[in-house]
């Protein structure tokens, strides 16, 4: 059809969130790794506004939307490189777990989640 595959934008959407959190200073294997905690995705929303096209350069952003102490929400845009094209939005939900459980984030995490 020559156009992405509409999953791909979720994974766009991961990997800004993971480079939020780099950016931020945290790798988000290390608090998988260090803590035991896991962000668990338990909603997602993806509006598509305009299909990329193979082989198009995307940028993806995300930020933080809403923050709590046991849930994080952030947000997306998607858009084409070049024109700057917005091309989907969305939104994910994050509960923070530890050994499959709901927990409060530490707080040694408060300040990369905003949460000061």
């Amino acid at each position: 059809m020559g156009v992405v595959y509409h999953a791909n934008y979720l994974v766009w959407m991961e990997m800004a969130r993971t480079e939020l959190c780099r950016k931020r200073g945290v790798r988000y294997r290390d608090i998988e790794q260090d803590d035991g905690l896991l962000l668990a995705v338990s909603e997602v929303a993806c509006r598509y506004h305009q299909p990329a096209r193979y082989d198009d350069e995307i940028v993806a952003r995300a930020w933080f939307k809403h923050t709590h102490a046991r849930m994080i929400t952030f947000a997306y845009e998607i858009r084409e490189a070049n024109e700057e094209k917005l091309l989907a939005s969305g939104e994910t939900r994050h509960v923070f777990l530890r050994d499959g459980k709901p927990v409060k984030v530490p707080s040694k995490y408060f300040e990369l989640f905003g949460l000061l």
